[in-house]
């Protein structure tokens, strides 16, 4: 990846790449999803009692 164009200007040097970073957000986000949906199943499965 090419980290200096001596063609862009000192705005479009500061840009991020769009791409990663929507990338970046989207897995964050979705691991977050999986990571809470897993806390409140845990939390609901010790919480049920064991009658049979």
């Amino acid at each position: 990846m090419e980290t200096y164009d001596p063609k862009k200007s000192k705005t479009e040097a500061r840009q991020g790449s769009e791409g990663t970073m929507n990338l970046r957000v989207l897995v964050g986000s979705l691991v977050g999803v999986v990571v809470l949906f897993a806390i409140i199943y845990l939390i609901y499965a010790l919480t049920q009692s064991n009658v049979s």
